[in-house]
């Protein structure tokens, strides 16, 4: 799919505009202040319940019937809803644990529990349909998540089910196809916005596990993703941005995460508009557009965006350029070029070159800007200034040495200083700060401990790497034995307790968290050297 040919379909289907799509349930908008009331009640503890609810009656009709009876003495709020909504229940709530078996045969069994048949369109609902099967992470999370679904697909390989992984690429292609890009998850209310771009890494993955040709199906929709992400970066100047791109002072164009949407994010409306409430309001817009960036970013939330970790309101995540989008990005940019070279139609060979290029002059920029000598380090880069937010190091550091950007020496580096902040008796902890939000001290996340284990693997610390795989499996077990539970986040630093933290409670399932630990504990206790810088240039790309 072309250039213009993807900003004309962004351009119909809304996704560029400040909303969904007029002929799909988005439930902040058609119901208006019904919507705004229900959340502002506290009737449910979180606001997603209501956001998932589907309204059991054209929602102009449930409307005008509230405008009409709201004023009547004695009418029951709380009933009104009840009769007018089906409420939705926690994915996996009936799953039963058998205590008596494995870790990994729990898993096993918890696959049928988290899969969803393909959907059927319903105009009442704002979950968007997918054609075909898919894995979600469970609890509030009903539906499927991006980023998520590559750390599942982990573990679905080593569960032989990559009939399943190929179905859930399939998804994201249709997603990417109808309207324009994968979202934060499959709803109207998250189409502003999308998600770590794991797909190319998701495609490496299927094909790693399968045969290489079978990525090629999947070429298409990674080139316009690609665009979803880069749109408007050819008519910037130097210092300005669009969306998720900002062109640099010395012309590098880099990225960074947005949302197209300034406002309350549904599943979470309560917490956004109360603390918005305490801004003025000519500051409301920059922070919803922030609150709404950094769920982009998956890190929501964390004092790796934040001026002041103990203050929500000094977001400030589209300053930055995040190390690890861009690692994500570079490393899109070579599976595309990859596949054109292996396909070799007409034109593939310009092609592969042009991604070539812009994934050396990416990893190039993101060297210069983001890695401090002095400290060894990788850090996010406030991109008005070129300033390294280095009061802040977080596991995003580690993203340059899973997608094999770094130097050897900055490998080493970064992977010492890993292993002497970072490692704690559960694993990896995500940041050093302990702000009380989810993602920060002393919380551990899967996907972060993926990353980091193979990524300080690749860069010749087998020793490391299996340290903190067997710390993080010890503590999954540990809960797992206690509670009979897969949890989507964990302690780090005091195994004994449960983790915490966050816009709504811990949440039991767990995707993610049954993809990483299935792909942990099925590696070998040792692995050869990674190549060296030399050679892991001609590496093909789609082992990552």
């Amino acid at each position: 799919m072309d250039h213009l040919r993807l900003t004309a379909l962004l351009a119909l289907l809304g996704c560029a505009g400040p909303g969904p799509r007029a002929d799909r349930y988005d439930p902040a908008h058609d119901l208006g202040a019904l919507f705004h009331d229900v959340q502002l009640s506290g009737m449910f503890e979180d606001s997603k319940t209501f956001a998932d609810a589907r309204p059991l009656g054209a929602p102009a009709e449930i409307v005008a019937r509230y405008d009409s009876a709201r004023r009547a003495v004695g009418f029951d709020f709380r009933a009104f809803v009840e009769r007018n909504f089906e409420i939705p229940r926690p994915v996996g709530e009936g799953f039963r644990t058998d205590v008596s078996r494995t870790m990994q045969q729990h898993i096993g069994a918890l696959w049928p529990a988290l899969t969803r048949a393909p959907d059927t369109a319903d105009a009442r609902s704002s979950l968007i349909p997918l054609p075909k099967a898919y894995v979600v992470p469970g609890g509030r999370f009903r539906e499927v998540y991006y980023w998520d679904s590559y750390f599942t697909m982990l573990g679905l390989v080593e569960s032989g089910r990559t009939d399943l992984v190929e179905s859930m690429l399939d998804n994201f292609a249709h997603l990417i196809d109808t309207v324009g890009h994968i979202p934060n998850g499959n709803r109207t209310y998250y189409l502003g916005r999308s998600q770590p771009p794991f797909f190319a890494a998701m495609v490496g993955l299927y094909a790693r596990a399968t045969d290489t040709t079978h990525a090629l199906r999947f070429l298409e929709a990674l080139e316009a993703e690609h665009a979803f992400w880069m749109e408007g970066a050819e008519r910037l100047a130097p210092g300005q941005t669009r969306r998720r791109v900002v062109r640099m002072p010395d012309g590098v164009v880099l990225n960074r995460y947005w949302d197209d949407v300034p406002e309350p994010r549904p599943e979470s409306y309560r917490q956004d508009y109360e603390v918005a409430q305490t801004l003025p309001a000519a500051n409301r817009e920059a922070f919803y557009r922030n609150v709404r960036a950094t769920a982009e970013s998956g890190w929501d939330f964390s004092s790796r965006w934040m001026r002041d970790p103990k203050d929500l309101r000094t977001l400030e995540t589209t300053e930055l350029i995040p190390v690890d989008l861009n690692s994500l990005l570079y490393h899109a940019e070579r599976t595309i070029a990859a596949l054109r070279a292996v396909r070799g139609r007409a034109g593939d060979a310009d092609v592969a070159e042009r991604f070539s290029r812009a994934a050396e002059q990416r990893r190039q920029a993101l060297l210069n800007l983001a890695y401090e000598p002095i400290e060894g380090f990788f850090y996010d880069v406030r991109w008005r200034s070129g300033e390294r937010v280095t009061d802040r190091p977080t596991l995003a550091a580690a993203a340059p040495l899973y997608f094999g950007l770094a130097t050897p020496e900055q490998g080493r580096r970064v992977a010492a200083r890993l292993e002497h902040e970072f490692l704690k008796p559960g694993g990896f902890v995500t940041t050093l700060i302990a702000s009380g939000q989810q993602w920060d001290a002393p919380n551990g996340w899967p996907p972060l401990e993926w990353l980091t284990i193979e990524g300080v693997r690749r860069y010749d610390r087998a020793d490391l790497a299996d340290a903190a795989r067997d710390r993080w499996l010890a503590l999954n077990l540990r809960t797992y034995r206690s509670a009979g539970k897969m949890t989507e986040k964990y302690d780090v630093v005091d195994v004994n307790r449960r983790a915490g933290g966050g816009e709504y409670p811990t949440q039991d399932g767990f995707g993610w968290s049954n993809g990483v630990a299935l792909a942990l504990a099925a590696q070998p206790r040792t692995r050869p050297p990674a190549p060296t810088r030399s050679t892991r240039g001609r590496t093909p790309v789609l082992q990552n």
